[in-house]
């Protein structure tokens, strides 16, 4: 029986977690690999479950065979040498041989040494790389001829031989100097900041260890099966749940690996470093000690360990010793003891707005706004947990009581998330009934089992007019939402050409109950594994098709290799029967005139000429994948670059207009934590923004323009319009 981490199936998200290092949160990293490491004693225990796991519980069914370990063999050279430079074909051909079809009998053998021997044969390369581009770099280049560079080489063969990799690799390095001479930069500082580029490369690989190898390698073995499947080390599912809650216990620093060191990016506000005033943006840490405990040596460890090391109970204590940024020289260190705390990252919590629009008549309409980055609760799913379906009823609430006439939700940056809180936010806006479907996969047993998931609260938060914002970057949860409220006829949906696609379900499974014996009974991590797809109330999936918005607004994403149906092993579009439900009949009437009224806009706005532009632009460039390494030529066209940019900013702050009235609301100003909730005129935030530190005017900065979001208001104007009108006919 699997055993979950938590209560729900995981709807599921486009993206890892974030890559950046929060002290106590995130890591930012990668890297690769020493060549002395070797599996932990637990590593081919951890293999072996989760192979057993994808055979007996994968969507798919698909059992791990010879055809699988050779998807798996390509998937993990792949990751190391996405762009084909570093191996070179003689490895690629060692290792085929013996591993190509045998990977499958070695996972299930509990033997994992594969993955070290392909990674200690690529940090070797990767150290010979780097050497070479440090001997070519001292190069003299000359940039007058019709060399030209194919950036992408992910499909182009491994080089023949060590010839053919340095003929690769000066070319790389020319497009490189270009680049820094573009820049300004001058030949010496190009040169600088290229070796220290993969002097960092070196640095990664020195820093990883074998969970990180493992953690790389079962992942090119779970994307064998879907792209969405994946095997989550310790830390990683660490920052899976802080990503799911929104919050963690620590001291609320920013990190960045930079020079061996982790160094301070940012400091968040109301957490205990910012509490205590003495941390500062760019110190470094030089070592982290737990209590009263030793001080450890942190130069030169692999960022996650520090922040290991950072990370701990709520009102435990933690002492840093940190070379201040303003100190003399790196012997200049200073002890700050901090209480660790939790730290609410409010930054991906829901929030909402009201704009105050003056109509022709003179009429104000108050428009509500919310922007969700996701669908986040937390796996503990009690009354008090963090839950987005509680906070957006939270703020309806509120906007509610405001009197708007009209809503926009905005989904453009959210990637999923928790498919229940899909369900019970898409439970805010209709009376009760289906939301979504679910098919169960796995080995075949017959007929496959079809759930309809509904909302059973009867409950409405608002009825009123609603308009839906979705990109290419919507995701899994966030296209159960859509998909729902248009099949219901509840929201017009309006943004891209689709949404991104991503139709599966997936289980998070923790390894450790099946790990048997361990002597040191560390965490082995866990397993997010699709198990289910979701289908449309009315019948038809999101899977690789995703979904068409009612109004199309043309995107730069929309000419670009991006969603479910670019990505390798992805599962293919199916449909299932309609469920029962009865449509709310809210849009039919009115999205073809609300089109139309929206394409007559969107033809005079100069800002989607722009877009226009910039996506013919786009097909150019990928249709001829090479760039020139003609200085003159790439001056020209850096040249015109600018030109049409600058022109761009001219015209827009030749139509800069005062935006309407807006109130700020966040769920902070809801508990009462704030008294910042105002109206803010464009005025004052005009003359804020044109007055330098020292008081002289500053050159006037470009209007932050976002066309799409413009437009989501000037449509659900047009329906709040119609839809007056409609009711003032039924009235007559």
């Amino acid at each position: 029986m699997i055993k979950l981490t938590g209560w729900h199936k995981w709807g599921g998200s486009l993206v890892r977690p974030l890559r950046i290092a929060l002290a106590l949160f995130l890591w930012a990293g990668g890297g690769w690999v020493s060549a002395e490491l070797e599996p932990s004693v637990s590593a081919g225990q951890v293999g072996l479950v989760v192979a057993k796991m994808l055979e007996a519980h994968h969507y798919t069914g698909h059992p791990f065979d010879d055809a699988m370990s050779r998807q798996f063999f390509t998937n993990y050279l792949n990751s190391l040498d996405y762009n084909h430079q570093i191996f070179l074909q003689s490895d690629i051909e060692k290792f085929k041989a013996k591993y190509i079809e045998t990977l499958d009998d070695n996972t299930l053998a509990a033997n994992v040494h594969p993955a070290f021997e392909i990674f200690d044969c690529y940090s070797n390369r990767v150290e010979q790389y780097v050497v070479a581009v440090k001997e070519s770099v001292k190069e003299k280049f000359t940039f007058d001829g019709n060399d030209s560079i194919q950036l992408d080489r992910h499909e182009a063969p491994w080089p023949a031989d060590e010839q053919e990799q340095r003929q690769i690799l000066r070319q790389r390095v020319k497009y490189e100097l270009l680049e820094e001479r573009l820049g300004k930069e001058k030949p010496e500082e190009a040169t600088s900041i290229i070796t220290r580029r993969y002097d960092r490369l070196l640095r990664s690989i020195h820093e990883s260890d074998s969970d990180s190898v493992l953690e790389i390698y079962l992942n090119a073995l779970t994307q064998a099966y879907d792209p969405h499947t994946a095997y989550m080390s310790p830390p990683s599912m660490d920052n899976f749940n802080i990503n799911m809650r929104l919050s963690l216990t620590g001291i609320g620093a920013i990190l960045r690996s930079e020079d061996g060191y982790a160094k301070i990016m940012g400091i968040v506000p109301g957490g205990p470093a910012d509490l205590d005033k003495r941390l500062k943006v760019n110190d470094r840490i030089a070592s982290v000690a737990q209590g009263n405990g030793p001080m450890v040596d942190v130069v030169d460890m692999r960022l996650n360990k520090v922040v290991e090391l950072i990370r701990g109970p709520k009102a435990s204590t933690v002492r840093l010793k940190v070379i201040p940024a303003d100190a003399p020289d790196s012997s200049s260190r200073i002890e700050i003891k901090l209480v660790r705390d939790e730290i609410k990252l409010t930054e991906q919590e829901a929030k909402a707005k009201i704009v105050e629009k003056k109509e022709p008549d003179g009429k104000v309409l108050r428009l509500g706004y919310i922007d969700l980055p996701s669908f986040y609760a937390d796996m503990k799913r009690d009354k008090n947990s963090k839950s987005s379906s509680r906070d957006m009823a939270r703020l309806l609430e509120k906007l509610n009581a405001d009197r708007i006439d009209g809503l926009v939700v905005d989904l453009r940056r959210n990637a999923g998330g928790s498919l229940p809180e899909a369900i019970a936010l898409t439970g805010l806006f209709i009376r009760n009934g289906p939301v979504v479907q679910v098919k169960e996969g796995g080995p075949a047993k017959g007929q496959p089992r079809i759930r309809v998931l509904r909302d059973e609260d009867s409950d409405v938060v608002y009825d009123g007019p609603m308009i839906v914002l979705v990109s290419h970057m919507s995701a899994s949860a966030a296209e159960i939402f859509a998909a729902a409220l248009q099949d219901y006829g509840r929201a017009v949906i309006v943004g891209d050409e689709s949404t991104f696609g991503k139709g599966t379900v997936q289980t998070v499974i923790d390894l450790d109950s099946f790990m048997g014996f361990r002597p040191n009974k560390q965490p082995t991590g866990s397993l997010k594994l699709t198990t289910q797809k979701f289908y449309r109330i009315s019948g038809g999936s999101t899977q690789a098709h995703g979904v068409t918005p009612d109004i199309h607004l043309l995107s730069r994403l929309d000419v670009q290799p991006f969603g479910e149906s670019t990505m390798p092993s992805s599962l293919p579009y199916d449909e299932v029967q309609r469920s029962d439900y009865k449509e709310v009949d809210m849009t039919a009437l009115y999205v073809s005139k609300l089109r139309a009224r929206s394409a007559e806009r969107v033809a005079n706005n100069p800002e989607f000429k722009y877009v226009q532009e910039d996506v013919d632009r786009i097909k150019k460039q990928l249709q001829e994948k090479i760039v020139s390494l003609n200085e003159s030529r790439r001056e020209t066209e850096k040249k015109a670059n600018t030109e049409r940019l600058d022109a761009r900013k001219k015209e827009r702050l030749s139509h800069k207009t005062e935006p309407p009235k807006t109130i700020e609301l966040t769920l902070e100003t809801l508990d009462g934590k704030s008294n910042t909730v105002a109206a803010l005129s464009s005025k004052v935030m005009e003359e804020a923004a044109s007055n330098g530190v020292d008081g002289e005017p500053k050159e006037p900065a470009e209007p932050v323009v976002d066309p799409y979001y413009e437009e989501g208001f000037q449509i659900l104007t047009d329906y709040i319009d119609l839809m007056s009108l409609k009711t003032a006919k039924a009235h007559n």
